[in-house]
């Protein structure tokens, strides 16, 4: 199908993509496509305007910023993938992005596009909870920060305004002594969305956890931590018997979704064996082995 009609901007500073969006109230924001180019040919969406943000070169680039890494919002999950700086220091999300889709996906897709779109069954929500990531948005009103724990708020909802637009992800350096991290998922064979998963970051120190954050995507109708599982494993040993204990009751406070690929009960298994694979490696990771 072809979508219905629709006018197209194409402004090349943020500045001039929020007067846009004052303007045309209906209008969509689009940056890679990925998701609503589909619905739109599909006339599940039939916004009046696009407003393509994709010209504004203010809003690539991965940089360094001492002891955290900015991401601007349409950084591609490829450049991600393959960036040296994010694989020396936080290199759960170059994992997290070859997970995404195929290569043509990588290619095009943002990761601020991503985070916006909020898809429960979206890679990148469940890392920006185990790293603990900050959100940058401007609107009419100026600049806020959104910590991440904050972002997804229901099934492709999130914090954001009606009138914002995320320009930058703000990421801590997690790579460093005793710290470790993981993602594991089980993907739809199609699709490559998750059914289920988990990302990890834990910080070892004689091997007792000082701290972990684990985020779950694919269960629910969004991303969430599973924090029954985080204070079963606080304060304790990495031993396995208490990575165990905490898988078992990683989906503890979750409410899994069921549909046609999954039941709830069967994703809230998942989470189980996913997080108990997720703290396994970060903790080898942690050690170095």
């Amino acid at each position: 199908m072809y979508p219905a009609p629709f006018e197209y901007f194409a402004p090349a500073s943020v500045s001039e993509a929020l007067a846009l969006m004052a303007k045309n109230a209906d209008a969509k924001i689009i940056a890679g496509g990925h998701s609503l180019l589909p619905a739109m040919k599909l006339r599940l969406a039939t916004p009046p305007a696009l407003i393509d943000i994709g010209k504004i070169s203010d809003l690539r680039g991965i940089q360094d910023l001492g002891d955290k890494i900015s991401l601007g919002a349409l950084t591609t999950h490829h450049d991600v993938e393959h960036s040296a700086l994010l694989r020396n220091n936080c290199s759960l999300l170059p994992e997290v992005a070859s997970h995404i889709g195929d290569r043509q996906v990588r290619n095009r897709g943002t990761i601020g596009g991503s985070l916006a779109h909020a898809d429960p069954a979206a890679d990148y929500p469940a890392a920006m909870l185990a790293l603990g990531a900050v959100i940058l948005a401007q609107g009419p009103n100026g600049n806020r920060s959104i910590n991440a724990d904050d972002l997804f708020t229901g099934l492709f909802s999130t914090a954001l305004n009606a009138n914002e637009l995320i320009t930058a992800v703000h990421v801590p350096k997690t790579d460093t002594k005793g710290g470790g991290v993981a993602y594991a998922k089980f993907p739809h064979p199609a699709s490559r969305y998750a059914v289920a998963g988990v990302a990890v970051w834990v910080k070892i120190d004689d091997d007792i956890v000082t701290d972990v954050r684990i985020g779950v995507t694919g269960a629910a109708d969004h991303a969430q931590r599973a924090r029954v599982a985080e204070e079963a494993l606080k304060g304790k040993p990495m031993h396995d018997d208490n990575i165990e204990a905490a898988a078992q009751v990683a989906s503890d406070g979750l409410t899994t979704m069921g549909d046609i690929y999954a039941s709830a009960d069967y994703r809230a298994h998942l989470v189980q064996a996913l997080t108990r694979d997720a703290l396994n490696k970060a903790h080898h990771r942690a050690h170095g082995w």
